[in-house]
């Protein structure tokens, strides 16, 4: 019997792993080809790969503008990279094999079901295929009416070209722009039309795919599962709860809601709530923001996303569960319960591993980067626990990085898109399973 090959020894969160740095490599290399700017000279190594990471990892931190430095060409690669980092390399491939009638593999399947999160490989090729499918049409119709919308700005083909950029960046959560000299949507921040399409696009992108399945398929089943109950609802309470907390910190502040009429201040109030899920754009200057108002953001892009979404953080069902399990300490409760379902004791600690690991992981690439930034503490926060999120907003500080701080911001939006457990698990050797358990002991908490 032939011996297996290195690819066949690897596991599947150490595919992931690999498969994402291929990606990430390859986009740096075509980003810092000459073509890909406008200037004809090519990104310097450092910020093509920093580029690729935050396209790849659907970021959207930018070291340089992507509207006016980058070339046509370059904006392409970005846009492919967003697409492929958004789905996952593995739905991509999946794509091509469903395209040209191969087989998923059982290995395959196995490295999908890492992929996107799931308990099972039951019908996971059957999610794929909706996977694509929800993702296309929508970035397709959300194109289409950016395009009309912006074709009142634009010639007819420069209105087509940004609408099919910006549906896929937003879609993905990626938070690229073809607006110009950093400025995001800040020109729309009243704008109607452009707002509810991204927010749109953002809500739908963050929820994940297996709850777009589950909504889809309501009309049939008459019924959600418990995970879309729990992700919509928590989605939404933090949607409206974090436009209130916006609005009222904001309210007078004339660097950002204060010059805005009544529309624009709700508009911009939602915005800049729904953003935070991970998808970097924003209608307005974030280092304009109250302090305060900063900081809550920080919290929210720390709880990112949900489940097989395109988006990071510690998604909103740990956060729903950390929530549960405090109150039910509270109320001296042995389960948590949550829509009459009773959550299982590995869920719980997945939870607490999966917090701790990211609270860790921005603490420890914070305080190292206070030590090599020269720049004000929150503002390296802000900045690292975007980049964990994978979100893309920024107070302005990373086109000022120093080579080592771009190097950690590329290291953390790597390990927020894969997951600090999915890279734990990489690097880790093969368990053993135990043949005993030690006696049990008390110790004394709180």
């Amino acid at each position: 019997m032939k011996g297996k090959t290195v690819l066949e020894r690897l596991t599947p969160p150490q595919i992931l792993v690999i498969g994402f740095a291929a990606i990430i490599f390859l986009g740096g290399l075509l980003l810092s080809l000459p073509v890909s700017t406008s200037n004809g000279e090519g990104l310097p190594f450092v910020d093509a790969m920093f580029t690729s990471t935050s396209a790849t990892c659907v970021t959207g931190l930018v070291v340089v503008d992507t509207g006016t430095y980058l070339s046509v060409f370059g904006q392409i690669v970005l846009m492919a990279l967003i697409q492929v980092g958004g789905l996952g390399f593995m739905t991509m491939s999946t794509l091509i094999a469903l395209v040209l009638r191969k087989r998923i593999s059982l290995r395959e399947r196995l490295i999908l079901q890492e992929a996107m999160n799931q308990s099972s490989m039951e019908g996971i090729v059957r999610l794929i295929r909706r996977v694509i499918f929800y993702s296309l049409t929508i970035e397709l119709a959300a194109a289409t009416v950016f395009a009309i919308r912006w074709s009142f700005d634009f010639p007819v083909g420069r209105a087509i070209y940004m609408g099919l950029f910006h549906a896929v960046s937003m879609f993905n959560n990626a938070g690229f722009d073809l607006s110009g000299e950093f400025r995001s949507l800040m020109p729309y921040a009243d704008d109607l039309v452009i707002n509810v399409t991204a927010m749109s696009l953002i809500v739908l992108g963050g929820i994940g795919f297996i709850v777009m399945a589950d909504v889809m398929e309501y009309k049939k089943k008459r019924k959600l599962s418990l995970h879309s109950k729990v992700v919509l609802s928590m989605t939404g309470f933090l949607i409206v709860f974090g436009a209130v907390v916006v609005f009222i910190f904001e309210y007078t502040n004339p660097r950002t809601l204060g010059s805005l009429n009544g529309l624009g201040k709700v508009l911009a109030s939602l915005f800049q709530s729904v953003t935070p899920r991970t998808a970097g754009a924003n209608t307005l200057d974030i280092a304009g923001l109250r302090q305060a108002t900063q900081f809550f953001i920080i919290i929210l892009m720390f709880i990112g996303a949900s489940p097989g979404s395109t988006g990071g953080g510690i998604k909103t069902t740990t956060f729903t569960t950390l929530l549960g399990a405090m109150v039910a300490m509270i109320r001296g409760k042995d389960d948590i319960v949550l829509f009459h379902y009773r959550l299982a004791k590995d869920r719980i600690y997945k939870a607490i591993t999966l917090t701790l690991f990211a609270l860790f992981l921005v603490v420890f690439v914070a305080m190292v980067l206070s030590t090599t930034e020269d720049h004000p503490f929150l503002m390296i926060l802000f900045e690292v626990t975007s980049a964990f999120g994978t979100v893309g907003l920024s107070m302005g500080l990373t086109p000022d990085l120093t080579v080592f701080g771009k190097i950690m911001i590329m290291l953390t939006m790597f390990a927020g898109r894969l997951g600090p457990v999915t890279l734990a698990y990489a690097l880790q050797p093969k368990p053993e399973k135990e043949l005993y358990r030690h006696p049990e002991g008390k110790i004394i908490i709180g």
